[in-house]
């Protein structure tokens, strides 16, 4: 693969955020190196795409980039929206790569597939939210399901969509049991940037790979 400076000014970015977010003030450079990260992602996605599999990660990468923007200047929603979006753009890319699974495989996938919008039904104290945020999560379990029965590297992809669950089911807790700990501002950004790079490098890597056998 190519382009791998690009890559890792993804990973500065992404990881000097977590830090800068406590002392940056609100504002347009705060949202511009929130964006970055997973922006410069989706851009080193594009330089290495060659088919629709890799046109389809990058739409995946812009789309959380998006999301990351929108949640800081449009709200929850609508950068809700925008995740939405990708999750559903990625389940397309992993089922039509999906690996011939067991049964245990299916069992795992079906376990995400379902427990995802169950927790994040449960976690939040305004229950008028739950049924939306439910909804989200179907997307978001979805996609980490489809994401594990794909034939892309579990140790990457699989890990990275689960991260990725996990960081927002942290989002969620921050409105029901966790309102007042400091967990969840800990380790939200660290699971998604985390998950993100994980997947970006574990379905582009695959996609070399196949190209060059």
């Amino acid at each position: 693969m190519s382009n791998r400076l690009l890559f890792i000014a993804a990973l500065i970015a992404g990881a000097s955020y977590y830090f800068v977010d406590h002392v940056l003030a609100p504002g347009t450079a705060a949202i511009v190196w929130k964006g970055a990260g997973v922006g410069l992602l989706a851009l080193w996605a594009a330089t290495q795409a060659r088919d629709r599999a890799g046109w389809l990660i990058t739409a995946v990468l812009a789309l959380g980039a998006l999301g990351d923007v929108l949640l800081e200047t449009s709200g929850l929603t609508i950068g809700a929206l925008a995740f939405l979006a990708g999750h559903l753009v990625a389940v397309g890319l992993y089922l039509t790569h999906r690996r011939s699974g067991g049964a245990a495989d299916w069992a795992v996938a079906a376990l995400i597939l379902v427990a995802t919008p169950v927790a994040a039904w449960l976690l939040p104290t305004d229950r008028g939210a739950a049924p939306g945020i439910a909804l989200y999560a179907t997307g978001l379990g979805a996609m980490a399901a489809s994401a594990w029965l794909s034939r892309f590297p579990r140790g990457y992809v699989g890990l990275g969509a689960l991260l990725f669950v996990v960081s927002d089911l942290l989002i969620f807790s921050r409105i029901g049991p966790l309102s007042a700990s400091p967990v969840p501002n800990l380790l939200i950004w660290p699971t998604y940037f985390g998950g993100q790079a994980l997947i970006a490098w574990g379905v582009v890597a695959a996609l070399d790979r196949t190209r060059r056998a």
